[in-house]
């Protein structure tokens, strides 16, 4: 008689995970005691934080902070319930009332969690006698969201516009009534680089597929006033829904999608996620509210994020290091085979930097890479000391040339 828990002890995740613990190689989970944005403490050594989605640093600032404690002292820790039922407060709705002006759309709702977000549109939307059209890196929770929806998969190569109208005609060929949902991040979360939104939107018009813009790392960073990458793109009518998180720029937790009314109100109806999970609390709201605030009242967050982003990636490029595609906050770091990357990541943490190994199967084979991301507080002199370190770690690991 087999035994559910039988594949436990045969897991190659597992046993790789115990190799590292005592090999003291191994990177994730890793307790933070203190946290102040740009800097951490971990096991008591302070560090400079470049491994965080605080794009814009906001979870330090005092607006911020005090919204959320005012929240507590007026509406308590907890919705207790639905959105359906006792969980929407008025500063929910003022908070949806917001987000959709700030995305340029006419409505919006919020979930608890930016994967709630996906999962309760697309299984909303999608059926069994529908298409996904996913770019090959579209996050894993938009993968989880098709799978949950029953719908069939296509995937196209990443950012290849040719590949995307070859599926697009393929399944309009063999399947003319299935509904068609083409899904992308706006900004690819590991290699920081951008969809070709207005281009993949006019291919979606031209075969009748609609658009989802999964933009967590895109809203607070892309575009004008940070509003997201279809402002980037001025490609703000392009979007038929458009997903955002608060765990990033944010400085909170939970997720949005925007888009139509009428498709709105219908996801609001048909979301899983939405109707059988608690509401996002209040804390968490007013949260998002004072950051909406410190965005459009003091835009220099948004314009200095690119500045010390684009100071990182040129200095790393003229040493030689690989960042691949990226034009965000968000750069990689190519390293190549895994263990390389874990123990280029261990070198790192040793010289008091806080950043991200990503090897596969998050990346393809002898694809591991380090993610960095930066800060709008990040200072200059936290700068050039990263970039001082880069240089000395790269030199010993033989990662650059002298």
């Amino acid at each position: 008689m087999a035994d559910l828990f039988d594949k436990i002890a045969k897991d190659p995740t597992l046993k790789l995970a115990n190799m590292g613990r005592q090999m003291g190689i191994y990177p994730y989970f890793r307790p933070l005691s203190e946290t102040e944005g740009t800097e951490v403490v971990v096991d008591g050594r302070r560090m400079i934080m470049i491994g965080s989605n605080n794009y814009l640093g906001l979870t330090t600032h005092p607006k911020v902070r005090q919204a959320a404690i005012a929240a507590i002292q007026h509406y308590g820790t907890s919705c207790t319930g639905s959105r359906f039922l006792n969980g929407t407060l008025e500063l929910h709705k003022e908070l949806e009332r917001r987000l959709a002006k700030f995305l340029g759309q006419e409505a919006a709702i919020c979930f608890g969690t930016g994967y709630q977000s996906n999962v309760g549109a697309i299984t909303a939307l999608l059926g069994k006698d529908d298409v996904a059209i996913c770019d090959k890196e579209d996050h894993a929770s938009l993968m989880d969201s098709v799978a949950m929806s029953g719908s069939r998969m296509k995937r196209f190569k990443h950012n290849d516009l040719e590949d995307l109208e070859r599926v697009l005609k393929e399944i309009n060929t063999e399947t003319p009534k299935a509904g068609k949902l083409v899904i992308v991040d706006g900004v690819y979360s590991m290699g920081g680089d951008l969809a070709p939104m207005p281009e993949q939107v006019a291919l979606c018009k031209q075969y009748g597929a609609r658009y989802f813009l999964d933009d967590a790392h895109g809203i607070g960073v892309m575009g004008q006033g940070g509003r997201g990458t279809h402002f980037h793109f001025n490609c703000v009518e392009g979007a038929d829904l458009i997903m955002g998180t608060f765990s990033k720029s944010f400085a909170s937790l939970g997720g949005v999608i925007a888009g139509g009314k009428q498709v709105i109100d219908f996801v609001q109806h048909h979301a899983r996620s939405y109707m059988f999970s608690a509401s996002m609390p209040p804390a968490n709201v007013a949260t998002v509210l004072a950051c909406l605030d410190v965005i459009e009242e003091e835009p220099n967050y948004v314009q200095r994020v690119h500045v010390q982003a684009d100071k990182m990636r040129a200095g790393l490029k003229s040493m030689g290091y690989d960042t691949g595609a990226s034009v965000t906050p968000i750069i990689p770091v190519m390293i190549g085979e895994q263990m390389k990357t874990i123990y280029t990541w261990k070198a790192f943490f040793e010289a008091g930097v806080y950043l991200n190994p990503v090897v596969p199967p998050a990346t393809p084979p002898n694809k591991g890479l380090l993610r960095t991301s930066y800060m709008a507080t990040h200072t200059d002199d936290q700068i050039e000391t990263l970039l001082d370190i880069f240089k000395d770690v790269g030199l010993k690991q033989g990662l650059i040339s002298p």
